[in-house]
């Protein structure tokens, strides 16, 4: 039974959603998957109406399950995903746990609308049903007067796949640019600073993609975030404010003999 348990799982986002949905504690439901407990005989019947099978469909081979199920999708069409969520989806299932990396960083990087500056913005990785999401907030503050002229907010995805964090983040207010980063993670017992490569563009003027280095800078998870958020903004690389190791992280320099711009390991 668990083999065909875990393929009608596979429709939907997530365990976590199934179980929400079926009312049944996740624990319990993990020990069916395992094969470890047998469903009583109310909630097989909760899990059978919820999929449409009947207990004894259930308890068929799975390959003959299988061939039964490839004909019982289409009334299932509404709870399955959309063509563009199943590959997200598939991300999501190969990706590996980023509980580790739940919290607030500084993200720096030299700006690509504003020549020789850095951006330090907010960024927020947290975990809702078992994915992991991501905030960004741009606050561009002119490095002399400090006033604001700008700001940006971005949502976004993040994936750990192949020993590095992926992260695919679009601008939430106009919607009008995506970028993509690629981390490497930290294997270290304290978590200080993450460094990798990301691609994008100015969002308010110039159409020139392009791509930088990019830092981030581990806060907690329990930070003041008016503090924090006063902290954001543009910045002149010699700035005190700014970390000379971290800005050393981001000089975009590409190495002699290297023909792409790669990142620097902290």
């Amino acid at each position: 039974m668990r083999t065909n348990l875990a393929l009608l799982c596979s429709y939907y986002p997530s365990i976590a959603e199934v179980c929400r949905k079926l009312e049944i504690n996740r624990q319990q439901f993990n020990k069916y998957l395992a094969g470890a407990s047998y469903p009583t005989r109310r909630n097989m019947r909760r899990i059978c109406d919820f999929f449409g099978v009947s207990d004894s469909e259930l308890l068929m081979e799975p390959h003959q399950f299988e061939n039964i199920i490839s004909l019982k999708r289409r009334p299932m069409a509404q709870e399955a995903l959309s063509k563009p969520l199943r590959h997200l989806d598939r991300l999501y299932q190969h990706s590996q746990g980023l509980d580790k990396y739940v919290g607030y960083y500084f993200r720096y990087f030299f700006s690509f609308g504003n020549p020789g500056q850095v951006i330090r913005s907010l960024v927020l990785i947290y975990n809702e049903e078992e994915r992991f999401f991501w905030k960004n907030i741009e606050i561009l503050r002119d490095p002399a007067t400090r006033r604001t002229h700008g700001l940006n907010k971005y949502d976004g995805a993040l994936f750990y796949l192949a020993d590095r964090i992926h992260v695919l983040e679009y601008e939430s207010i106009e919607v009008n640019t995506i970028t993509q980063a690629t981390l490497y993670p930290s294997h270290r017992s304290r978590l200080d600073t993450l460094v990798g490569i990301q691609t994008g563009g100015p969002t308010r003027r110039g159409r020139k993609p392009g791509a930088s280095r990019v830092a981030l800078e581990y806060l907690g998870r329990d930070i003041d975030l008016r503090q924090a958020l006063k902290r954001a903004g543009l910045f002149n690389p010699n700035d005190d404010d700014l970390r000379s190791e971290i800005v050393a992280l981001i000089e975009n320099r590409i190495r002699p003999g290297s023909f792409v711009l790669d990142a620097e390991e902290p």
